[in-house]
């Protein structure tokens, strides 16, 4: 019987060109983080359950991959908790694992800490187009930095490294958690509907306004004068200049924390060669954000290509004393998903016939390597002008020829010239 060979639902097997393509993103995003002082770390795909249902994950949490615990029987009772047979679980971002980390690592790292992590994560998602259950994330955290330099320094430096990898044309979005919590006491709204009614907003340019409204009635409980204060304070704030944000802020949400406006402020004024907007809207899903939050937008994707904000609570769970810190993610797969093709490289075939000598075939394609280029033998089989056409297809961009009788290196000829 033939075996299934296809990947499990929601993975997917990657050719080297697709590879190739995720490897020039990941090294232009590499170089630009290295240039600001980021350094990488790795940490472990598992996590201990209880760290990854500790209730600041939003909706990821329903999507963890949970872990049986070693050594239980082939069989268990009917009526046996979950908890008693789950022990670790597949991490579902890199921000849980980074916080466990830094606790664990605090006083042998610098101060502040800036970190570059990228890595897969997993989550249990329903499959679908660009929607994958394995996918890679991209992330830099300043942890240990309270004041709003962390915000602009993530900013500047993750969409310089969008630019790097050939991502340009992009739109930073900003909010800011404290904002919403202002907006959402103004409006009226009860306190325990507050997440629901962040999540509701966060809709807005799915379903609109007609739809926003009415989740806001029928799910969230709030009535037409809460919805409307709410809907008349966010249209009266967007499309508002970055400049005069804070006193924009200031004068309709007279109960605003002052710091909220300071560190706007500080984002008009560090960015000016960022395209960035205020957008009332924005809140993020994560259950971990304490401050500012951010996502970077393309014309050309359907979604963020990039996400983040601040999270000064999440450290402090780990040490017992709170650590102020700032992350941003990159949507790594759809910045793949955006680029068609890796920028060229030289790749040559030293196709020699089965009488050459190997330590001739050896000796050429070192020689040849010495030029910085890729180079890989390959025996000569089936028809000639056949096994260019696949050479090419390969990625080949030239070959040599060897022969028994060849001597020195040979000639080098590129692949697809006519006349061979």
């Amino acid at each position: 019987m033939k075996s299934d060979l296809t990947p499990a639902r929601g993975t997917r097997d990657l050719l080297p060109p697709a590879v190739a393509i995720r490897d020039h993103v990941l090294a232009r995003i590499t170089e630009v983080y290295r240039g600001f002082g980021y350094q990488r770390i790795e940490t472990p795909a598992l996590e201990n359950i209880e760290r990854l249902r500790g209730g600041q994950g939003g909706e990821n949490q329903k999507l963890i991959y949970e872990v049986l615990r070693r050594g239980l029987e082939p069989t268990v009772a009917a009526d046996t908790p979950l908890a008693d047979l789950v022990d670790l679980g597949l991490r579902f971002d890199l921000t849980v694992p980074l916080t466990r980390f830094y606790g664990a690592n605090r006083a042998s790292l610098p101060q502040p800490f800036r970190s570059f992590q990228f890595g897969p994560v997993w989550r249990a998602e329903r499959p679908a187009r660009g929607r994958y259950r394995q996918f890679y994330q991209c992330d830099i955290d300043i942890l240990g930095e309270q004041s709003a330099l962390a915000e602009v320094e993530l900013l500047e430096a993750t969409t310089a490294a969008l630019a790097a990898a050939g991502i340009e044309g992009t739109t930073v979005r900003v909010s800011d958690r404290r904002f919403l919590s202002a907006l959402a006491a103004h409006s009226g709204a009860a306190a325990e509907s507050w997440d629901r009614l962040f999540i509701t907003l966060d809709k807005l340019d799915k379903i609109g306004w007609d739809g926003v409204r009415a989740e806001l009635a029928e799910r969230v409980g709030l009535d037409r004068q809460v919805i409307d204060t709410i809907a008349e304070t966010i249209t009266g704030l967007q499309g508002t200049d970055p400049a005069k944000l804070p006193d924009q802020l200031a004068n309709t949400l007279p109960g605003v924390e002052e710091a909220v406006l300071t560190d706007l402020a500080t984002v008009a004024a560090g960015l000016p060669g960022v395209n960035w907007e205020f957008d009332p809207t924005l809140v993020r899903g994560m259950g971990y954000y304490t401050g500012q939050i951010f996502e970077v937008t393309h014309p050309a994707s359907g979604g963020s290509v990039a996400g983040g904000g601040r999270y000064d609570k999440l450290v402090g769970r780990f040490l017992g004393t709170d650590v102020p810190a700032c992350g941003f993610s990159i949507g790594f797969e759809r910045i793949v998903d955006l680029l068609a093709t890796a920028p060229g490289t030289e790749a040559v075939a030293v196709l020699f016939e089965s009488d050459t000598p190997m330590t001739t075939v050896l000796a050429v394609a070192r020689t040849l390597r010495e030029s910085g280029r890729s180079v890989s033998p390959v025996r000569r089989s089936g028809k000639f002008g056949a096994q260019l056409g696949r050479l090419e297809e390969w990625g080949y961009t030239s070959f040599v020829h060897l022969r028994a009788d060849t001597e020195g290196v040979g000639e080098e000829r590129r692949l697809g010239d006519k006349g061979r």
